[in-house]
C-alpha cells in the first residue's frame, strides 16, 4: 500500500487514486461527508472504484453520506 493514503484500498487503480489523490482526498473519513455520486464525478473513478471505496467504509462501520444508517441497510441496499 502506497505511503501517504493509509487506509484506501490497496487494490484501487491508480486512475481513481491519482484522482482522489488531486481532488484532496486521502483517508477513507473524508467520504463519509461526501455521497457517491460525488465521488463518481471524478475523472477516474469508476464502478469498480466506488465498490472497493463502499467496502473499505463498510469494514469500518462507516458509509458514504448519503447511505443509510442502519448496519443491516448498509449491507442490502449500495447507497
Amino acid at each position: 500500500m502506497p505511503q501517504g493514503d493509509p487506509d484506501l484500498p490497496a487494490s484501487l487503480a491508480a486512475p481513481a487514486r491519482r484522482a482522489l489523490a488531486a481532488a484532496g482526498y486521502s483517508r477513507l473519513d473524508q467520504f463519509t461527508e461526501l455521497t457517491e455520486a460525488e465521488v463518481r464525478q471524478l475523472h477516474g473513478m469508476g464502478p469498480k472504484a466506488i465498490e472497493q471505496i463502499r467496502l473499505a467504509l463498510a469494514a469500518k462501520g462507516l458509509t458514504f453520506s448519503n447511505c443509510p444508517q442502519f448496519p443491516q441497510a448498509r449491507k442490502l441496499t449500495p447507497c
